[in-house]
């Protein structure tokens, strides 16, 4: 499913798309593009308002960070990960596996 144009998403930083009813986060870093629920699982804030950094992605309201790979927390306060969707890259269209 087509989530956004890969323009759109800036380098270390990230945007907020809607697919199939779910907000998700389009995450661009170290030259990936990754997509991750854009819920953080501490707080029920938009993880695309955060820093994107080295592969991970900080939420703006505690500064719990996100592995983009693995949605895995690396920094508390946040315990639990957030789900994480395979991307493709088809030119300029970022493509995301939602689940079916």
């Amino acid at each position: 499913m087509r989530a956004c144009a890969l323009s759109d998403v800036p380098e270390e930083g990230a945007i907020r798309v809607q697919l199939d009813g779910k907000p998700i986060c389009i995450a661009r870093s170290q030259g990936e593009v990754f997509a991750i629920s854009d819920i953080c699982s501490h707080a029920d804030v938009a993880l695309s308002e955060g820093d994107v950094e080295d592969g991970t992605i900080e939420c703006w309201l505690h500064g719990s960070r996100f592995d983009l790979r693995t949605g895995e927390p690396t920094g508390l306060p946040a315990n639990r990960p957030v789900a994480t969707y395979p991307v493709t890259v088809e030119g300029d269209d970022v493509l995301v596996k939602m689940e079916s």
